[in-house]
């Protein structure tokens, strides 16, 4: 007897700068054809600088501040609605973008018992030391980072002026990354289908 084909996890990638001119909007696109290449993951582009967070948080007990339950709403239900994750994040003074660590603090339970992978790229250090902190970031918040990353060095040199990746370790890379990032999707949502995640 066949098993029947598991339904395609739901893959939120989060665009992390909101820089003007900023490099990841070229990225982020490189990255989102390779999803459209897989039936086995469906992605969700949620883009920083279009769906702004707001950056005062309330005290403990208080009511949110004017406008930021409209902004939410824009970001939240589909976090919620994710499998898995992809953060795509550039390096900003050996760590990452402030609006990403906003988006972040912003959500709980969304994060919890999900896999997170990484896409990273900026000058020599190719965008990893903000990595290794959003790992951090993210074992608090109860999700499961994943081993495999992207990462482009030098990340202007490693495209063509039409936004095409030249660097075919990077494709290799991305493969990669979503065949590792699918195995946990799929072990995880399985997991919280029998089982409410408890944090």
């Amino acid at each position: 007897m066949s098993t029947p084909p598991a339904e395609p996890l739901h893959v939120a990638v989060l665009v992390g700068s909101t820089r003007e001119g900023r490099f990841a909007p070229v990225v982020t696109k490189w990255l989102a054809g390779h999803l459209e290449q897989r039936d086995d993951l469906r992605g969700d582009v949620v883009d920083l600088a279009e769906t702004p967070l707001p950056t005062v948080f309330p005290a403990f007990g208080q009511p949110l501040p004017s406008g930021a339950e409209e902004q939410l709403a824009l970001v939240s239900p589909r976090l919620a609605a994710a499998d898995a994750f992809v953060l795509v994040t550039p390096e900003y003074n050996h760590s990452f973008p402030a609006s990403l660590k906003n988006a972040i603090d912003w959500h709980n339970e969304q994060w919890h018992g999900k896999p997170v992978a990484f896409v990273s790229y900026g000058g020599r250090s190719g965008g990893l030391r903000a990595v290794e902190q959003l790992r951090v970031v993210m074992a608090e918040l109860n999700a499961t980072t994943i081993r495999n990353t992207v990462s482009f060095h030098d990340a202007w040199s490693r495209f063509d002026a039409d936004g095409s990746c030249t660097d075919p370790a990077a494709d290799t890379a991305a493969k990669a990354l979503f065949d590792q990032l699918a195995w946990w999707g799929h072990a995880l949502r399985d997991a919280r289908s029998v089982r409410r995640y408890v944090a």
